[in-house]
């Protein structure tokens, strides 16, 4: 009697043909997050780790820029004083942190090492914190181009040319997705025949436009996606990080759980404003 009534569920569809006929399969390989894009740490100007900062603090010293003049002095004349100036700025690192806690039944019945997966994930997220205080460091610019629905050419050069009236080099460009859309509908930027080659067509991304690093950000990553940044890497931001990332495992038997701690000592400055240069569009 119990046989015919499974046929008669299998017949009619009420049954669940997945549980009832197939032993059911997991695929063994955990599908990983797609990966962020990132301004990379080879961009700051000064990196300093932790060797370089023996206490809470560090000061970079700067010139000021344009300060002394000479001048012309009659025979005999009494010779006029001046000096240069020098400005200091103090980079004092953050700690940021996490701790990630898992149950010993969840450790044991899990597909794979939940924990180890946690610490590697938030290893990016330190990656991607450390992006978003980049971005607010280049927030300083002290020249912004406002464009419109989309960024220009002229946009871009304007942008330049504020670089090279402080006597800096764009040397790099960082851009948000909604920016590289932009890009790709410039024809300039396009046709073989005005750029040169063909890679915006066959990759969909200019790596180099006037000299400059194209450096797609990911919005996911504390970069607005209508902005753009033109700035000079030997004197845009700096980066002070007094604890690289640190993983510390302990066990919390009162809770039964295994766990990690996941911290890191970090500062992002910017150097000279006057070395960035920011494109909004709308």
């Amino acid at each position: 009697m119990a046989d015919n009534y499974i046929k008669q569920l299998l017949g009619t569809g009420v049954g669940t043909e997945g549980s009832l006929l197939i032993v059911k399969k997991i695929y063994d390989t955990l599908v990983d997050e797609a990966m962020k894009k990132l301004i990379p740490r080879g961009e700051a100007a000064i990196y300093l780790g932790p060797g370089d900062i023996p206490g809470s603090s560090v000061d970079v010293d700067l010139v000021v820029e344009n300060k002394g003049s000479v001048r012309e002095i009659a025979e005999g004349g009494e010779l006029p004083i001046d000096n240069t100036e020098y400005t200091s700025s103090n980079l004092k690192p953050k700690k940021y942190g996490v701790a990630i806690r898992i149950t010993s039944e969840l450790l044991e019945d899990a597909k794979w090492n939940i924990l180890q997966n946690n610490v590697m994930i938030f290893g990016r997220r330190f990656a991607e914190n450390e992006n978003s205080l980049i971005i607010t460091a280049l927030d300083n610019a002290a020249n912004t181009v406002s464009g419109g629905a989309a960024v220009t050419i002229p946009n871009i050069t304007v942008a330049m040319e504020y670089l090279e009236e402080a006597d800096k080099e764009a040397t790099s460009f960082a851009v948000g997705n909604e920016v590289i859309q932009d890009l790709r509908n410039i024809d300039t930027f396009v046709e073989a025949n005005k750029i040169g080659n063909r890679e915006m067509l066959a990759t969909g991304f200019l790596g180099v436009i006037y000299g400059m690093n194209v450096i797609r950000v990911s919005s996911n990553a504390g970069m607005t996606k209508t902005s753009a940044y033109v700035y000079d890497r030997s004197f845009a931001f700096m980066i002070a990080e007094k604890r690289p990332i640190t993983v510390q495992n302990f066990q919390l038997p009162a809770f039964d759980m295994s766990a990690a701690s996941i911290t890191q000592r970090l500062t992002v400055a910017t150097l000279r404003t006057n070395a960035i240069a920011k494109i909004t569009s709308s």
